[in-house]
């Protein structure tokens, strides 16, 4: 069974030489490649000292490390969702994209039966040893193992030490004040339990697990497919939010999806005289104007926010056809896309044909989800 170590670093890369050194040591399973994931800001000071420095290399001479695979194209750099490498994860935008590609790099490696991951935990940022560590406790088998890696306080944050050497070597200590030697440290390497989801889930939603970002992940594995949503519509920030995972709608899809809703699942019935029918265009505007009074949507119906408020509907026209389908389009793609599948599904807006007519509704119905509306009109 092949042998990964996989950890994540941030501005102290050393957190990889002394879990290597500490593997060694306490005649742990060794690994045969090694990867890291990074940010772009972090990479020169990673290959600056691993590689350019010579610290890896010393390391492997001075305690005679069996050989094991690691090189530049074993640094993996975060990305987003347009393969635009993180430079520090320090936006909101930057954390989501972290926490997917941890995910995702973690999900891949874990596909693998003939692959036993140790999970390193040291490096990076907080918030990168949560994400990692959760994505191991979802995905992570029986073969698999988590640790952290600890030296002595006095050597935590030296530049210059990257590993116990067998002779005495002084370097700066801690904060540029005096001296250390740093063949006197002690290295701990602490294996931490964790709860291994994957054993509760079923093999074809595992397959399904594949394109999710993290946050969709942990929607799908907090429910089941016989829990009832909890779904909340809040027309003030536009957002339809379930599972954690906040949906962004236009002011537009917004009104359109409560409008349908408040339909039922008799819905919308598109027949020979829908077009010639204001009532439909009545309804929609007053369910938009409750939330939103951009005048290009009355400008859709040949009218003006204010002469729809004071019921002037001399200009006004009917719903066309036209204007069903993108909208509807454009909503179930956002569902599809930021959702579970059995999820989405119990949201989507449904269509069928009846004897030449079209049917709308939304699926979504008291029946089988929560409700709450946060409306701030």
């Amino acid at each position: 069974m092949k042998k990964i170590l996989l950890s994540i670093t941030g501005t102290s890369p050393q957190v990889l030489t002394e879990t290597l050194y500490a593997l060694h040591q306490s005649g742990r399973p060794f690994p045969d490649e090694v990867y890291v994931i990074t940010t772009l800001s972090s990479l020169k000071i990673l290959t600056n000292g691993l590689f350019r420095d010579g610290h890896l290399n010393d390391l492997k001479d001075e305690y005679q490390l069996p050989n094991f695979k690691f090189d530049q194209s074993h640094i993996w750099l975060i990305e987003d969702e347009h393969g635009q490498f993180i430079d520090d994860a320090k936006s909101i935008e930057d954390q989501t994209s972290m926490a997917n590609f941890i995910t995702r790099k973690v999900y891949e490696l874990t596909q693998d039966k003939n692959v036993s991951i140790h999970a390193s935990l040291a490096g990076g940022r907080k918030t990168m040893a949560f994400y990692f560590g959760y994505a191991m406790s979802m995905f992570g088998r029986e073969q698999d193992t988590v640790s952290h890696v600890f030296v002595d306080d006095q050597y935590e944050f030296v530049r210059d030490f990257w590993y116990p050497t067998k002779s005495p070597k002084w370097v700066t200590g801690k904060y540029g004040q005096g001296e250390i030697d740093v063949s006197l440290a002690q290295v701990t390497l602490a294996e931490i339990p964790f709860v291994r989801m994957r054993t509760s889930i079923e093999p074809s939603l595992m397959a399904s697990l594949a394109n999710l970002s993290f946050s969709q992940t942990v929607g799908m594995l907090n429910v089941g497919d016989k829990q009832r949503l909890s779904v909340v519509i809040d027309t003030s920030a536009k957002l339809i939010s379930t599972l954690g995972i906040d949906i962004n709608l236009t002011a537009k899809e917004m009104a359109f999806y409560l409008w349908l809703y408040n339909k039922g699942l008799s819905g919308l019935l598109i027949e020979r005289y829908f077009e010639q029918n204001l009532e439909h265009t009545i309804s929609f505007l007053n369910t938009y104007s409750g939330f939103a009074t951009d005048p290009r949507i009355y400008n859709t119906f040949k009218t003006t926010p204010e002469d729809f408020r004071e019921g002037k509907f001399d200009t006004l026209i009917g719903m066309e056809r036209e204007f069903l389908q993108p909208i509807c389009s454009n909503i179930n793609r956002k569902l599809r896309n930021q959702l579970p599948s059995q999820t989405a599904n119990k949201m989507l807006i449904r269509s069928e044909s009846e004897q030449g007519e079209q049917r709308y509704w939304v699926a979504l119905s008291n029946d089988e989800c929560q409700i709450q509306w946060n409306s701030k009109q």
